[in-house]
């Protein structure tokens, strides 16, 4: 009787038969779109992307190092004569249509916005997010010791490229309890009922910073479980035991639907999540014995349903965009995609990733001058 139990079970097995609690769960499926976006205009090449964003239209706008270019062989157009008919610097901050059209560019080094004596351009931009007014945030994580040049700042502009409010000035910080400075903030996420500013700050601070949208008037901070951030603490990495008790790389920020701040400590591999207000609610880690410098945790996106059912990661040490259970913060088996290499569905140095209002998810590399659009095919059966 045992023996023909077991084959009976057996069987089931392969013919697919497992009980509902052995069911794997459904997951969303992609499909990459080799050919967005569309050519660029007048002989313009992008330099090594930094960020992305979606704003409330689909338009999708990237954020481009132009210096990254300057020591390359594609600037022909640009040299005094020209030595061929390509390339040129594209603008810094682009925005591209759903279909992949360019629209606009502006601002950068090479392309300047409005008048430079009012705000501090970043030496390296980082991060772009499209706020509910429709403006336009950049950060930046760079340093020119020799020049007295170092990111401590974001800065806010309309979606036209005019300059509208700075948060913290170039070469500035006194740290991370500094309530009017940043040092090397990453990203920015704006909460529309309180009409807050949230950034995380970043590759030197060890901290969120929340500030009014309007004003830039200082609102409150927290580190990691939602205690005071301390500077002297080791940023040596933990693999396995006791987690760290501070932030190592606060690299991505989003916030839900629901009002809880998703942040990515990206050297220590981790996830935490925290109400408006700070307080820790929990934490996950991804792939936390991967020992590649890069971390596993670099930003983070969500499903477009309305309950945000996934969450997705960007795992630039094993170049693969993971998916999330949102509620659990546990990745869903078979899930993630992606792999390393140059061809379109590959990544280089997965970076910054978004969503649109269709579930489409949208890929930028470091490395590179690459974004990515991956097409939402529902989930998977």
């Amino acid at each position: 009787m045992r023996l023909l139990l077991g084959a009976i079970s057996v069987l089931a097995v392969l013919c697919g038969g497992v009980s509902a609690a052995e069911a794997p769960k459904a997951f969303p499926k992609f499909e990459v779109d080799p050919l967005w976006p569309k050519q660029l205009p007048d002989a313009f090449i992008m330099g090594d992307l930094a960020g992305i964003g979606i704003d409330a239209q689909d338009h999708v706008w990237v954020i481009t190092r132009q210096k990254t270019l300057d020591t390359t062989a594609y600037l022909g157009a640009e040299k005094m004569p020209p030595t061929s008919v390509c390339c040129r610097h594209a603008p810094a901050v682009i925005e591209f249509d759903p279909e992949g059209n360019f629209v606009q560019g502006w601002g950068g080094p090479y392309s300047p916005t409005d008048t430079k004596a009012t705000f501090d351009w970043p030496d390296h931009e980082h991060g772009i997010t499209i706020d509910y007014k429709g403006n336009v945030w950049i950060c930046g994580n760079g340093k020119v010791a020799d020049k007295g040049i170092d990111d401590n700042q974001c800065l806010k502009f309309s979606k036209a490229g005019k300059f509208l409010m700075q948060i913290g000035h170039s070469g500035k910080s006194k740290g991370s309890l500094d309530t009017e400075n940043l040092n090397h903030p990453s990203q920015v996420a704006v909460w529309q009922k309180t009409n807050e500013v949230f950034i995380s700050d970043g590759y030197v601070n060890r901290r969120v910073a929340v500030f009014d949208n309007d004003t830039g008037k200082f609102k409150r901070m927290w580190g990691a479980y939602g205690k005071a951030p301390d500077d002297k603490a080791s940023r040596e990495r933990s693999f396995d035991g006791p987690p760290p008790q501070q932030f190592n790389l606060v690299h991505g920020i989003k916030i839900s639907n629901d009002g809880l701040v998703y942040v990515s400590d990206r050297q220590n591999n981790r996830i935490q999540v925290f109400t408006l207000e700070g307080k820790f609610v929990k934490e996950a880690f991804i792939h936390r014995d991967t020992r590649s410098i890069s971390g596993t945790a670099y930003s983070l996106a969500f499903s477009a349903d309305p309950e945000q059912r996934f969450l997705y990661d960007a795992d630039l040490a094993n170049f693969k965009v993971r998916v999330l259970d949102r509620q659990t913060l546990q990745e869903i088996p078979g899930s993630a995609f992606g792999h390393g290499g140059p061809y379109p569905g590959q990544f280089n140095q997965l970076h910054i990733i978004a969503t649109d209002s269709k579930g489409n998810l949208y890929t930028t590399e470091a490395n590179g001058a690459r974004v990515q659009k991956w097409v939402y095919k529902g989930l998977s059966q």
